[in-house]
C-alpha cells in the first residue's frame, strides 16, 4: 500500500473541506467510543483508564476524556510539541460526542446486541481515526505525546505507543476499568483498519 502524506498543513489551506472532515471524524470517534462502552465487553486502553476515573470521580465519561486530554497535552511542553486546531478540537468534540451518544443510546441487554455494538464501535473508530488524522490539522493529545516522545528520545513509534498503552491499560485496570475481549479485538483491529481507510479519506494537496 502506498504511503499517505500526513504532514501537518496550515488550516488556511482548504479550510472548508478539511475542518468539516476533522469535526465529523472527531464526532464519530466519540460516538464509536460510546458504542464500545455500552457493549461492556472491554474497552480501548485509554478508555479503560477513562472509565476507571469516571467511576472513581463520578464525572461524566466525556468530562474525564477532556481533562485527561488537557493533562496529556501539558506533557507536550518539555517535548517541544505544538498543538494545532485538530488538537484542541480533539479535546472538545470527542468529549461532547461521547456524552451525547451515551445519553441517546439504548443499553443493549442481549449478548448479540452487545457484540454488534462492539463490532460497530471498533469499525467506526477506525474510520473516525483515519478521518481526523487524514484532515492533517494536528494530532490529538495522546498521538502527540507518542510522536513527541519518539522524536525527543529517538525511540521507535511502535515501542513508544506500546509502552504508553500498556501503562495506561494497567493503570485503568487496577482502578476498575473494563478489560475484556473487546480490548484485545480493538488492539488487533484498529491499526489495520486505520491503515486501510487512510488513503480513502486523507486530504491531498493538488
Amino acid at each position: 500500500m502506498a504511503l499517505v502524506d500526513l504532514q501537518h498543513v496550515p488550516v488556511r489551506v482548504a479550510p472548508g473541506r478539511r475542518l468539516t472532515q476533522l469535526f465529523a471524524g472527531l464526532a464519530l470517534y466519540g460516538a464509536s467510543m460510546a458504542l464500545q462502552i455500552e457493549a461492556v465487553l472491554g474497552l480501548a486502553p485509554w478508555d479503560v483508564l477513562h472509565e476507571a476515573l469516571n467511576k472513581v470521580t463520578g464525572l461524566s465519561f466525556g468530562t474525564i476524556t477532556a481533562i485527561t486530554g488537557v493533562i496529556v497535552m501539558l506533557c507536550w511542553i518539555p517535548l517541544r510539541q505544538r498543538p494545532g486546531v485538530g488538537t484542541i478540537a480533539n479535546i472538545v468534540l470527542i468529549s461532547v460526542s461521547v456524552d451525547v451518544t451515551l445519553f441517546l443510546l439504548p443499553t443493549p441487554e442481549s449478548l448479540s446486541a452487545r457484540i454488534a455494538f462492539l463490532s460497530a464501535g471498533i469499525v467506526l473508530n477506525g474510520l473516525a481515526t483515519a478521518a481526523y488524522i487524514g484532515a492533517r490539522l494536528g494530532p490529538g493529545p495522546r498521538d502527540g505525546l507518542m510522536t513527541g516522545i519518539s522524536a525527543r528520545f529517538g525511540l521507535s513509534i511502535r515501542w513508544v505507543r506500546t509502552g504508553i498503552e500498556v501503562a495506561v491499560l494497567a493503570t485503568g485496570w487496577l482502578l476498575g476499568g473494563t478489560v475484556g475481549i473487546g480490548t484485545a479485538l480493538y488492539a488487533v483491529a484498529i491499526g489495520p483498519l486505520a491503515q486501510l481507510l487512510l488513503p480513502l479519506v486523507s486530504w491531498k494537496q493538488d
